[in-house]
């Protein structure tokens, strides 16, 4: 796996000297590091930052390490984030203590380079395997129920769609014969008349032609769902294809499609498509439809929790000017990010939203899929209260050198 963001680790210790030793190393081996001395700190910190993992000292003023380190998983927000004890006791039932309370490993003073550099990387490969395991395994069973839900509306709607034509045409060859009785019966019979007039025939002839037509519309905008359906449900597709993207996007967006209707809550959201004369893109059209339905579900949450009035999305296509690769701008005029915000969003569970609303996965699981996956960039720009804009660029051809494992 490629790696391309800095993983944050959080050092809670009281002595100074520690402190040191561990921030000289870890920053030279191209952490991003940050410091707590006593454990009210550092779940202040843990909250506020959410690092990847937390190395944690046992013996400390005020609450110890195991009080700190219960309260953490006690917090649906840090729970999920690895606790590496650092002690230099060695008794076994502290240890056991340790990981009952859901620690995941143990470093012994004094501090052995290799060794806790070995531990930390171990541990942070396998909270992101586990990570990506949990989110493919999740989007492949989305997959298999969208494709299992198209392919039982697609079977009926066929029938009601081949039958509308026969429908059509028998009604027309009713209303003519109806039309020849009505020119050949000379005499008028009453009962006849009155009936006409009491079920308004004449309107009833010329309404029956337009309903045949609204349930034909009807149905051809079904066969549009059941499109887009087949489209994204690409979420298990293991090998490359060459696919149009305008499609994955077209059919995410109607999927969102009862998102962006104005609500008593939210106004309306308006899409602009810009779209250029794409060729086909070699890709896992799958996870790029995943990548869509994160931003631009990310998108829609940003301008109803800001805008007021009516809330917009751009979204523009273009082939890079060495004609390599292709390049997707998803822009809104939503909430924004703070620059403090912006440094975090592709960190795996980094979230703004409220505990329940957000997991911290869809913009990390983004970047995997467009940089790792299939070596292209994920870029964001965004301003507080200006709109936020992610670039994404993919090559059109794949680079096998260039490409991880997700």
């Amino acid at each position: 796996m490629l790696i391309t963001q800095q993983d944050t680790i959080l050092i809670v210790d009281d002595i100074s000297t520690n402190i040191k030793v561990l921030l000289d190393f870890l920053d030279n081996s191209n952490f991003t590091v940050s410091v707590a001395k006593n454990g009210e700190s550092a779940l202040r910190k843990a909250q506020e930052e959410l690092p990847q993992l937390i190395l944690l000292d046992v013996m400390m003023p005020g609450i110890d390490g195991f009080e700190t380190c219960r309260r953490l998983k006690a917090n649906p927000k840090t729970k999920d984030i690895p606790v590496i004890f650092m002690t230099a006791l060695s008794d076994v039932l502290d240890k056991v203590k340790g990981l009952q309370l859901g620690a995941v490993d143990y470093i012994t003073k004094p501090f052995q380079h290799e060794e806790v550099l070995a531990r930390i990387n171990v541990h942070l490969e396998l909270r992101k395997t586990q990570l990506n395991l949990v989110q493919q395994e999740k989007m492949s069973s989305l997959g298999q129920l969208v494709a299992g839900v198209a392919h039982e509306i697609n079977n009926p709607v066929n029938f009601i769609e081949g039958n509308l034509h026969h429908a059509a045409h028998y009604l027309h060859q009713l209303l003519k014969l109806l039309h020849l009785y009505e020119i050949y019966t000379d005499d008028s019979i009453p009962d006849i008349e009155n009936y006409s007039k009491s079920i308004e025939l004449e309107f009833i002839k010329k309404d029956l032609c337009k309903l045949l037509s609204s349930m034909r519309v009807g149905t051809e905008r079904i066969q549009e769902i059941v499109r887009s359906l087949r489209i994204f449900s690409r979420l298990d597709e293991a090998e490359r294809k060459s696919v149009n993207l305008h499609d994955g996007i077209d059919s995410t967006l109607m999927i969102l499609g009862s998102r962006l209707k104005q609500t008593q809550k939210h106004p309306e959201i308006e899409v602009v498509k810009k779209y250029a004369n794409l060729p086909l893109v070699e890709c896992y059209p799958g996870l790029i439809n995943q990548v869509f339905m994160n931003i631009l579900a990310n998108a829609i949450d940003a301008i109803q929790s800001f805008v007021k009035e009516k809330g917009q999305i751009r979204i523009t296509t273009e082939v890079t000017a060495d004609e390599k690769s292709v390049l997707i701008r998803i822009a809104d005029n939503g909430v924004g990010i703070s620059e403090d915000v912006k440094q975090k969003i592709f960190d795996q569970f980094f979230t703004t939203k409220p505990v329940g609303n957000g997991t911290g996965l869809g913009l990390a699981i983004a970047y995997c899929i467009v940089v790792e996956k299939h070596g292209g960039t994920l870029t964001c720009h965004s301003k507080l209260k200006e709109g936020t804009e992610f670039i994404i660029t993919l090559p059109l051809y794949s680079n096998p050198e260039e490409v991880g494992d997700i």
